[in-house]
């Protein structure tokens, strides 16, 4: 783990960027009926509802090096056995590029069903910009995330036809964008599509503002957590952060007057934790957790580095609180009701090496009392 003393401690714009938004994909039609919600006891009947435990990562997928997607895959497996009922994580939520680069059916065997073969638990997931992307030389013709609603917005829980010899089934993900409802929170998965720093469509964000409203009334009862790929706050050497993402979402929280209580991304492959102070004292964790497999990390930003700014008042109150760069991880979230409400404790686990078992250490750990 490395430490923000002596690096960044806000995020950064990546200058002199090309537009792409060219490559913005039309999303597929809804599996399921609106407002897409999905209850987690279709999935896992008779859930705890006073005690949550779940893993979170993203960008897993890698063509050159699959043995770095079946360390982390392992990592949790081996975490999941290990650990007493109550610790024990009940599903995993990725957040998005589980498979590279273009999304074809044909990666995924390799790049998910194989390495997560021996994942005990069920697996939720939105899309990232490479499950969204095509591959023109393909010479099979095929649309944006064909593949990813086969695997995981399916009608009716059945064997996917390029799975491979494994016993995972498709999940029935209402649609590209949609909710989790558990007993203790409601997970809001936003699609941010193809362009290097993400899109999101009016239709989606008219959605978004509804689901926040409706959301809003079960607090403090449940938790809200929104997850998105696209990363509003980087502090990398890759990506940076997104003007498009933080002004989506800060424009949704002004309008709405309703924030969450945490914002999860992938993209950025590496750990970060920034808080961002409001207006009205509240503290809002966002996370980036996408050094899930893909073989390339992205390090923190040194200081002084041309390429990159944090002069931006976007950045305002917003500071990198803890990071880890340097080694493949996943992020473990626990959310208990107590006597004085809820409480969501978060723990991020660095991988080191490739033998089994595998070795991991504590690299970050964070409360929140909602």
């Amino acid at each position: 783990m490395t430490t923000v003393n002596t690096l960044q401690v806000k995020p950064v714009f990546k200058l002199d960027q090309p537009d792409d938004t060219h490559k913005f994909q039309p999303l597929p039609r809804p599996s399921g009926l609106y407002p897409y919600h999905l209850s987690i006891d279709d999935v896992l009947p008779g859930l705890d509802n006073k005690k949550m435990v779940f893993h979170l990562l993203g960008d897993t997928g890698s063509v050159r090096h699959p043995e770095t997607i079946e360390v982390v895959a392992t990592a949790m497996a081996q975490q999941y056995n290990d650990v007493n009922t109550n610790e024990r994580p009940q599903f995993l939520y990725h957040l998005g590029d589980i498979v590279y680069n273009h999304g074809e059916a044909e990666r995924y065997e390799q790049q998910f069903f194989l390495p997560y073969k021996n994942y005990p638990a069920p697996i939720f997931a939105i899309a990232g910009n490479h499950d969204s992307d095509i591959n023109p030389a393909n010479p099979i013709s095929y649309h944006s995330l064909d593949a990813f609603t086969k695997v995981f917005c399916d009608t009716v829980s059945h064997p996917v036809n390029f799975g491979g010899a494994t016993s995972r089934m498709s999940m029935t993900q209402p649609n590209i964008y949609w909710t989790l409802k558990t007993p203790l929170m409601n997970i809001i998965g936003l699609h941010s599509n193809v362009p290097k720093f993400g899109i999101i469509t009016d239709e989606q964000r008219k959605w978004f503002i509804k689901e926040l409203t409706t959301h809003n009334q079960e607090r403090p009862n449940k938790a809200l957590m929104v997850c998105l790929h696209h990363s509003p706050y980087s502090a990398d050497v890759n990506h940076g952060a997104s003007i498009p993402m933080i002004e989506f979402l800060e424009g949704v929280f002004e309008e709405t007057g309703i924030k969450p209580d945490m914002v999860l991304s992938g993209h950025v492959h590496c750990y970060q934790r920034f808080h961002k102070l409001y207006a009205d004292n509240t503290v809002i964790p966002y996370i980036v957790a996408g050094a899930g497999g893909f073989d390339e990390l992205h390090a923190v930003v040194q200081p002084g580095d041309e390429r990159f700014t944090t002069e931006n008042p976007l950045f305002d109150n917003v500071q990198l609180v803890n990071y880890c760069d340097s080694t493949h991880g996943f992020l473990k979230l626990a959310v208990e009701k107590n006597a004085s409400g809820l409480t969501l404790t978060g723990k991020y686990y660095a991988i080191s090496g490739k033998e089994q078992p595998v070795q991991l250490t504590l690299a970050d750990e964070f409360t929140v009392n909602i």
